[in-house]
C-alpha cells in the first residue's frame, strides 16, 4: 500500500500538518491551484502575552484569483520578513529551546525568497527535519495532471503510483460529494489527530493549533 497526502504549502503550518506528512509515503505540495488571499498560505498564528498574534506575509499587488500558488510573489518592500523574525524573538525569547531554534530560523529568514511557495516549503522542510520526518516530497506543478478537486486528487495519486489517499478531515465534505476514489481503486482515509498539550513558556493556559515553531520552542 502506497499512501499519498496532498496539501497546499502553508506558512508556518500547525502540528497537524506534520502529522499528515508523517503518514505519507509520498507527500505532494499542491502548488498548481488558485491562490486564496488572506488564507493560511500566507499567514499563521504564534503565541504572545495576550494569547495569539498573527503573522502575515505580504504579497505583491496585482495577485488575482487566477494566480496559481506557485506564482505568488512576496512583497519584500512592504513588510520585510525580518520583522516576522523580530516578532518571534520578542515572544519566544524566554522559551526553553529559544537559542537553538531562533538561530536556525534566522538562517532561513535571512535568505532572499521571491516566491511565497519557496519560503513556505523551506520552513516546512525545516519542521520535518526537527521532528525527524523523512518522506518523498514533490510539487504538483511538476506532475502531468488532469481535472480539479476530487478528480485532481485522484490524478495526483495515480501520477505518483499511490493506491491510498490520506486526507485532512476538513476536506471530507467536498470529497464525499463526489467520492470517486473507490471506483479508481484508491483507498480513502481521513486524518484523526489529537493535538498534544505542552508547557508554553510560563503561561498558565495552553493554546493549540499555532504555528509549529511554538512546539519547537517549547517541547
Amino acid at each position: 500500500m502506497k499512501t499519498c497526502v496532498i496539501m497546499q504549502p502553508t506558512y508556518l503550518p500547525w502540528l497537524g500538518y506534520f502529522d499528515l506528512i508523517n503518514t505519507a509515503d509520498v507527500f505532494v505540495f499542491l502548488d498548481h491551484v488558485q491562490f486564496s488571499k488572506q488564507s493560511w498560505q500566507q499567514r499563521n498564528k504564534i503565541r504572545d502575552r495576550k494569547g495569539e498574534q498573527l503573522l502575515v506575509v505580504p504579497i505583491k499587488k496585482g495577485v488575482l484569483k487566477e494566480y496559481f500558488i506557485k506564482d505568488v510573489l512576496i512583497d519584500n518592500n512592504k513588510i520585510p520578513l525580518i520583522k516576522h523574525l523580530k516578532t518571534i524573538n520578542n515572544n519566544y525569547a524566554k522559551a526553553k529551546n529559544f537559542g537553538e531554534i531562533f538561530t536556525e530560523l534566522e538562517e532561513i529568514y535571512s535568505e532572499k525568497f521571491d516566491n511565497l511557495v519557496d519560503l513556505n516549503i523551506q520552513l516546512i522542510l525545516y519542521g520535518c527535519k526537527k521532528m525527524g520526518i523523512e518522506k518523498e516530497m514533490i510539487r504538483s506543478s511538476e506532475l502531468e495532471l488532469v481535472g480539479s478537486k476530487v478528480d485532481g486528487l485522484i490524478s495526483i495519486c495515480k501520477s505518483v503510483g499511490a493506491n491510498r489517499y490520506h486526507s485532512p478531515l476538513g476536506s471530507k465534505d467536498y470529497i464525499e460529494e463526489n467520492n470517486l476514489f473507490e471506483e479508481n481503486s484508491i483507498q480513502l482515509s481521513y486524518q484523526e489527530y489529537n493535538h498534544p498539550e505542552y508547557k508554553q513558556i510560563t503561561y498558565d493556559n495552553f493554546i493549540g493549533h499555532l504555528a509549529f515553531i511554538d512546539y519547537l520552542f517549547n517541547r
